[in-house]
């Protein structure tokens, strides 16, 4: 197929696994610490995605109510067998373990969940022999006990599906060239063959693609003699760290490789506001082997503008997110208004009183109208507890005081402006670093944030964006812009999305080009 935009999913999506059934494709990405988890994406050309839901829509569907920031939704496998489709995860952290979801609907009501006792390990891959006899294929990290952090590589077990158990000990299956991590298995079948699809590399700057088959599900596996098949490593590619791949069939009946990647901003260090994202390569067929090409990068033309008036809408809609809880146990509409009552706990706590959306373009506006004549909150963008970023309102005297406050692990830094009194439109801007040999083209992208009230509008600051990315940041997410209280009750008219693409960032280690 010719290849269309690039990124698939924009934003924070990691660790993409995508399947066909009834003629559309739906896709899976991870979500850690977030509710709900597993968003589950539909298109019916490989190219336009719709969310129409979430695998976990109950909190007790996963239990990750008090994972540390990091753990929780690690890596979703996404498989369609006889009517039903299964989602087969990882939820380090929580008593689930890894955990099989089932659903007739892929939009929902999925399932509970059954666990998979004998499976250690995370990033699971589900497959079937023709005889219905499943597989569960994962990578070998012990995330408990006395070898805990230890790999034992890329392992398989067969499992019942209905009892929760596997049947017998792993076997170690092939574990790629013998760089580091290797995860994220992926078993498909093509004519005699199975393929292995595994990552290598870890998920940073080496990761990679790297390809084994065999005439069984069990193996033995021999490797693609020239692994990795893809990488961005040690290249000027604008789109770096892929890897994580699912091979799906096109609607041409081609082949194309979903998987992960990353678009990094300014100079030869260069860094990712977005986090890691969902992109797509053609794959060609050559020898009996899958040869990926290049991810290209292809941004969207069209400028993204969603609207939520909570004046004729709520919180319904799946893309939504709160931090360890659902976004209705934090918000609710009210009076035409999204009100969020605080508990003293702030954007620093593991618990904030704040939902909100990924940002998706490195060029975007987010704003919202505030009245904090009860209480205190605002607009903010959040990595994780220790990297966020935003605009605080309350009323103070005869007006309204807004603070912007930046935040990175062990540094805390606030402005401060008084505006009329009344409410209050808080906004963030970004956008990517300018070209050239300045000290702000070498950075990551601009953040500016900015507040207005009563016909007066004032720039608070503007950040240097390196500080909020996947480089620097100790979370697997990106960023996500959301509304907050931190007191009282502050209520929200709107949320303001204004996204687009400009083509003024760097390739990796071409400093100055332009």
């Amino acid at each position: 197929m010719t290849r269309g935009p690039n990124p698939l999913v924009p934003g924070f999506n990691p660790d993409p696994s995508i399947v066909l059934a009834d003629d559309a494709w739906y896709l899976v990405t991870s979500t850690f610490e977030y509710l709900p988890g597993i968003p589950v994406y539909r298109s019916t050309d490989l190219v336009e995605w719709i969310q129409v839901g979430n695998v976990a829509t109950r909190p007790e569907q996963l239990l990750i109510g008090e994972v540390p920031t990091g753990l929780g939704v690690w890596a979703p496998t996404i498989r369609y067998r006889e009517g039903t489709f299964h989602v087969i995860v990882t939820v380090p952290g929580s008593p689930k373990g890894c955990v099989v979801y089932t659903a007739t609907d892929p939009a929902g009501p999925w399932d509970d969940g059954t666990t998979l006792e004998g499976v250690d390990g995370i990033d699971p891959d589900l497959a079937w022999y023709d005889d219905g006899t499943a597989y569960v294929t994962y990578s070998g990290l012990v995330l408990a006990g006395p070898n805990l952090g230890k790999h034992r590589g890329v392992q398989q077990v067969r499992v019942d599906l209905t009892a929760g158990k596997a049947l017998e000990e792993p076997r170690d299956l092939w574990s790629g060239t013998g760089l580091k991590f290797p995860e994220a298995p992926h078993l498909h079948r093509r004519g005699d063959w199975w393929y292995l699809v595994i990552a290598e590399g870890g998920t940073e700057r080496g990761h990679g693609v790297s390809v084994a088959r065999g005439r069984s599900p069990e193996g033995p596996f021999e490797g693609h003699p020239a692994n990795p098949v893809l990488s961005a490593r040690s290249t000027p590619r604008p789109i770096q760290n892929t890897g994580h791949g699912d091979l799906i069939q096109t609607p041409d009946g081609g082949t194309a490789l979903v998987l992960l990647g990353m678009r990094p901003l300014g100079g030869t260090v260069a860094f990712s506001p977005l986090g890691r994202e969902t992109f797509i390569t053609d794959v060609a067929w050559v020898d009996g082997w899958p040869q990926p090409e290049p991810v290209e990068l292809a941004p969207r033309a069209e400028v993204e503008e969603t609207v939520f008036d909570f004046a004729t809408t709520d919180l319904s809609d799946p893309g939504w997110l709160a931090v360890r809880r659902l976004p209705t146990d934090v918000a609710m509409v009210t009076g035409g208004r999204l009100a969020i009552t605080g508990d003293d706990s702030t954007l620093a706590d593991t618990h904030p009183r704040f939902v909100g959306r990924r940002q998706r373009h490195l060029t975007s506006t987010v704003a919202t109208r505030v009245d904090v004549s009860a209480g205190t909150g605002g607009l903010a963008a959040r990595y994780d507890e220790h990297s966020w970023y935003g605009l605080e309102a309350r009323t103070h005297g005869g007006g309204s005081t807004v603070t912007a406050r930046a935040r990175v692990p062990g540094l805390a830094q606030d402005w401060t402006a008084t505006l009329p009194a009344g409410e209050v439109e808080l906004r963030i801007e970004t956008r990517p670093p300018a070209r050239g040999f300045t000290v702000e083209a070498m950075g990551g992208d601009r953040i500016r944030l900015v507040a207005a009230a009563g016909g007066e509008e004032v720039q608070l600051t503007e950040l240097d964006g390196r500080f909020w990315t996947a480089e620097t940041c100790a979370s697997f997410t990106g960023r996500v812009v959301g509304l907050y209280a931190t007191e009282g009750t502050a209520t929200f008219a709107d949320y303001r999305y204004r996204g687009s693409e400009e083509d003024t960032q760097y390739r990796p280690g071409e400093v100055g080009a332009g």
